[in-house]
């Protein structure tokens, strides 16, 4: 198993309040795993908790209770033991990238980070190709670039360092629908040509099914279904089965 959720619970103390009993319950018993190879989709409308959740699965915070693992480590351990080999693609690919920057230097942030320096030129290009961008780009800026081509440099970023995981944290919401389906198509390319492993937090049923071998439905700070992406049909809660209705019009 590569990551494993249990029991996981998070809160925040309320805003203007300076009681402790005043706080606001995020994350309530979340637990599941992710097996090595896996697209897992996370599903949930704003509010849910899906950004809390990659937070703490990124290491960025820690739970209130519970735990999370991955290759049988805690989290904060097994990323200071494995520099690099963790991802994440968030939704603004503006502000997740340094406009002085050029391209080369966006993506080749995170090797130079791990000490990964050698032929970075000759890396960068590869990762370019990769993703379905031309070499010609490297020497742009992020504003010369249309939002698909920057989502693209910043999942080339991601992958720059071969990580074994990669949070995708609603990562193509702000792009258009035509350039959402050439992502999601890179993903999977990607995912079986490197045999990498997907958290995909998302908003939308489609693209998730669409993506994900998994697909977990978050609905007020708790997992309510957890179900396979080609059994969708057959989903039981109240929230998933909304989520379905409203696009059953298209194919899922």
């Amino acid at each position: 198993m590569l990551l494993q959720v249990k029991d996981v619970y998070k809160s925040y103390s309320k805003i203007g309040s300076f009681r402790s009993k005043d706080k606001l319950s995020v994350l309530q018993g979340i637990s599941f795993s992710i097996e090595k190879g896996q697209c897992v989709g996370l599903i949930g409308e704003s509010g849910s908790g899906k950004s809390t959740l990659s937070r703490l699965i990124l290491g960025l915070e820690r739970p209130n209770n519970g735990s999370i693992f991955i290759e049988e480590q805690p989290v904060c351990k097994w990323i200071k033991e494995n520099q690099g080999q963790m991802s994440v693609v968030f939704q603004d690919y503006t502000s997740s990238t340094n406009p002085r920057f050029t391209v080369k230097e966006v993506i080749a942030e995170p090797m130079l980070a791990f000490e990964k320096k050698d032929k970075i030129k000759e890396k960068v290009e590869e990762l370019l190709v990769r993703v379905g961008l031309s070499k010609d780009v490297m020497d742009r800026y992020p504003h010369e670039l249309s939002g698909g081509q920057l989502q693209r440099v910043c999942i080339a970023r991601a992958i720059s360092t071969k990580p074994k995981f990669i949070v995708l944290d609603e990562a193509i919401s702000s792009l258009d629908v035509s350039i959402q389906a050439q992502v999601i198509k890179l993903l999977k390319k990607l995912k079986e040509d490197l045999d990498m492993t997907y958290l995909f937090i998302a908003h939308d049923l489609q693209a998730v099914a669409n993506l994900c071998d998994q697909v977990l439905f978050l609905y007020k700070g708790k997992i309510v279904e957890n179900i396979s992406s080609n059994n969708l049909v057959n989903v039981k809660s109240e929230y998933a089965q909304r989520l379905l209705n409203s696009v059953m019009p298209f194919s899922i």
